[in-house]
Order: structure tokens, then sequence, then C-alpha cells
């Protein structure tokens, strides 16, 4: 596990770097917002969050973080992405990883952060303006929480769906993709609506706890923080003028 050691350690100036150039669009493109920081363990902890069409919504979590805890946060990914040519050296310097159990047990033993969406591709794609979670049968996530004894923090971004759009409802794209394995879904949009990404509060570790329960509790309450903070179904003009709003209150 040496990436977690120099090999990070050497790429944290370039990540400073980079989370450093991202305020001015952070703060002025989407007006982005994060609520709920403080749910943000002084120690380990596994994210998990609804994923959008991208991940725009978790790359600006990371630089706020970064800003206001000077934390890092390791986020796993598709093993298509690794395959992107040139994205090497982004994917180490933001801390991406493949995900194997044992890659992320090890990482949150070592006291890192580290994000999932358990639904993955599949809910970046096919999910829509309705803000349905599709994770399927996936559990290994709560076995990692549970077997590094972390808690579990909700987290979900208002208006995600809103900022880029997929054509996911086209029968022949979601043939497409579980035959290829492949994002071959087009997408659109890039609309600067207001996102604002909301933390829940932690579920914290119980030995006695079963994956399926583990699993249901994170599910639920990422539901809960749909429920609470997206209007559904989601609208891309309301979404746009949510950003001549007055700021919202931290929760």
């Amino acid at each position: 596990m040496q990436e977690y050691g120099m090999k990070r350690f050497s790429l944290r100036p370039s990540f400073t770097v980079v989370t450093s150039a991202l305020p001015c669009p952070v703060c002025c493109f989407p007006g982005y917002e994060l609520h709920g920081i403080e749910n943000i363990p002084e120690g380990p902890g596994l994210v998990v969050f609804y994923h959008g069409a991208t991940p725009v919504d978790y790359i600006y979590f990371m630089a706020k973080l970064h800003i206001l805890r000077k934390r890092t946060c390791h986020v796993v990914a598709d093993h298509f992405v690794f395959k992107l040519p040139g994205f090497k050296l982004l994917l180490d310097v933001v801390g991406v990883m493949h995900g194997s159990k044992e890659e992320c047990v090890n990482a949150l033993k070592k006291g890192h952060l580290v994000a999932i969406s358990p639904g993955g591709v599949r809910e970046a794609l096919f999910s829509d303006e309705t803000y349905v979670v599709m994770w399927g049968n996936r559990k290994g996530f709560a076995q990692v929480a549970i077997d590094a004894k972390v808690p579990i923090i909700p987290m979900f971004t208002q208006n995600v769906r809103e900022g880029i759009r997929t054509l996911g409802g086209i029968k022949i794209f979601r043939s497409l993709y579980e035959h290829l394995r492949l994002p071959v879904v087009p997408m659109y949009g890039g609309f600067p609506v207001k996102l604002r990404t909301f933390l829940g509060e932690p579920i914290p570790y119980e030995p006695n706890v079963t994956t399926e329960e583990l699993t249901a509790k994170a599910k639920a309450a990422v539901q809960s923080l749909i429920d609470k903070h997206q209007k559904i179904p989601g609208n891309v003009f309301r979404a746009l003028m949510e950003r001549f709003q007055t700021r919202q209150k931290e929760d």
C-alpha cells in the first residue's frame, strides 16, 4: 500500500495547487455550497453518496473539504476510468482508487476518508430527474465499513441531475451498457444550476451489525437526504433560478 504512504505525501503539493485553483468555479459557476461538514469525523470514515451523471459535485466537495479542513478524501472509481489516456497523474493527485475491499479497508485503517457511490456508473447513467437510488444488491461498501470499524457518512448534492443530464431512458443505450460495460450513453447540459452538497449524520460503527442491515441504513440515510433537499421531479429552470435565492442556512 505504498500509494497511501510516500506517493500520496509527495503528491500533496500538486493536490493543493489543484484544489486552490477550484474556488473560482466552485463559488461562481454553480454557486456551490457545502452543508454539514461538521459530520465529517476527525478520523477515518466512509462517505457514501448518490451519483449524478458526472461526479462534478464530488470534485467540488473534495476541493471544499481540502480548503476548509486540510483533508483529502480518496474515492472509488469504475475500472474504465483508469484506462482513459492521460488521466493517470490526475487520478493519483486526487486520490482515485480501483476500490478493492482490501485497498479500501487499508486506506481507512490508515486514517483516511474514503468515498464511494454504490450506484456507480449504472446510477450515473440511468437514474434521472426523479433521483432514483440504483444500488441493486451492492453491499460490499458496508462490509468495508464493518471491517475497518468506521462510520458511514451519507452525502447528496441537490440539483446534481439538472446540471448535466443523460439519455439513459433510451433502451438501446441501456442494452449497450449492459453488454459493453462502458458509459456509451450521451449526455447534455452543463447548465450552471445551484448545487448544494449535504452531509448527513454519521452512521456509527456497531460491532454486531450485519452487512445487510448496514446497507439498508446507509441507503435509507441517502434517500432521506434526497427526500429532504430535492424537489421531485428535478427541473433545470427551477435549479437555475435557485442560484438567485438567498444562501441557504447551514443545516
